[in-house]
């Protein structure tokens, strides 16, 4: 299809809504991204661009002291029959609305509109952010253009409604496996059932109290939780195996490996054989840093902990602050009914644009 020209310049509720309107479901992104490196490098002055994948990246060098990168991942969920957009009074209605085309259109109207900025500013419009870990664009960047993830503060335009959401946490998964001995269901007591073994394990979980942890003022509670339970095999048959899928998600205090260990202390003792299956480290806070405390203060000073993993995360393992921020309300994300208050667009590209200009 022809490549759509997006106004750069236009209110940013507009442009969320033209950004809506070009389906980008993970992995067909090909034309949002080309719609957006083509209205960067034709919209913005003193922007190096590149393309790498289906991600766009822009770039100041005025020398500034002090450089502040934009992120925002381009994809979307599968599409639920919410595209085009629409506008309902105050609300804007669409797949993206909320995760994230709000912010990606934030971002990019503040990139063609600050003129006297008081950092050199860093955009990063990536891929593949809702699928696996292994196809994130940030991935790929970091690989191909290390040099282009350098920055003093990040923000990235997840959903937080209007919000600072700071560091995330960490989440883990790990499958717990039991084993028995098979038999006809008629006959019971000739086998051992491995689905009954799991009593403990799910016992354990019940019983289990959850921490929270005040870092920087941000208060992260802790979660663990059976997401999944597996086992059977007939009608009739006592089952030999069964397992039960366990996801940790922990307070960005604890490294990977000493959350591994807190749930291995959980199930000690029970016979179970325990298997990490994903892994994702949580992100620090850092507000304390000048250029974030700058950022909060520059959004009224109201900030709070960010409850599920981000890309955070990928910036803060590079050793840069980062906070999520953008419009939306993160409960309508992926949701059919997904719909942003147009006044949180207009409030964030306030906020951002009085914390980038001098």
């Amino acid at each position: 299809m022809p490549v759509p020209r997006l106004n750069l310049h236009a209110d940013p509720v507009e442009l969320t809504a033209a950004l809506v309107d070009i389906p980008s479901v993970s992995q067909d992104e090909a034309v949002i991204a080309d719609a957006v490196e083509t209205a960067l490098r034709e919209q913005t002055a003193g922007f190096e661009v590149v393309r790498c994948g289906n991600a766009v990246l822009a770039r100041t060098n005025r020398g500034l002291g002090s450089r502040v990168m934009l992120a925002g991942h381009l994809d979307t969920v599968p599409i639920a029959d919410n595209v085009p957009s629409r506008r309902d009074g105050d609300l804007l209605w669409g797949c993206g609305t909320v995760d994230m085309k709000s912010g990606d259109a934030v971002f990019l109207h503040l990139a063609a509109t600050v003129t006297d900025p008081a950092h050199d500013l860093t955009l990063v419009f990536y891929d593949c952010e809702e699928i696996a870990a292994q196809f994130n664009g940030l991935g790929r960047i970091e690989k191909e253009l290390p040099d282009w993830l350098a920055a003093d503060v990040a923000i990235l335009g997840e959903p937080t409604a209007g919000q600072i959401e700071a560091g995330c946490q960490g989440t883990l998964r790990v499958r717990l496996t039991t084993s028995g001995v098979r038999a006809h269901s008629a006959r019971s007591w000739l086998g051992d059932n491995a689905i009954h073994r799991l009593a403990p394990v799910l016992e354990r979980l019940s019983r289990y109290a959850a921490r929270s942890v005040d870092i920087d003022g941000c208060v992260y509670r802790e979660g663990l939780s059976a997401v999944r339970v597996t086992g059977g095999v007939a009608g009739n048959v006592v089952p030999d195996a069964a397992d039960v899928d366990v996801n940790f998600r922990f307070a960005p205090d604890r490294t990977v490996e000493q959350a591994l260990a807190h749930v291995r202390e959980v199930f000690d003792g029970l016979d179970v054989t325990l298997e990490l299956t994903d892994a994702s480290p949580g992100a620090l806070p850092g507000l304390s840093d000048p250029a974030a405390a700058a950022l909060v203060e520059a959004a009224g000073g109201r900030f709070r902990a960010k409850y599920g993993w981000t890309d955070v995360s990928r910036f803060a393992a590079l050793g840069i602050p980062a906070v999520n921020y953008g419009p939306g309300d993160p409960n309508l994300a992926h949701k059919r009914d997904e719909h942003v208050p147009v006044q949180q667009i207009t409030d964030v590209a306030a906020v951002l644009r009085a914390y980038l200009s001098r």
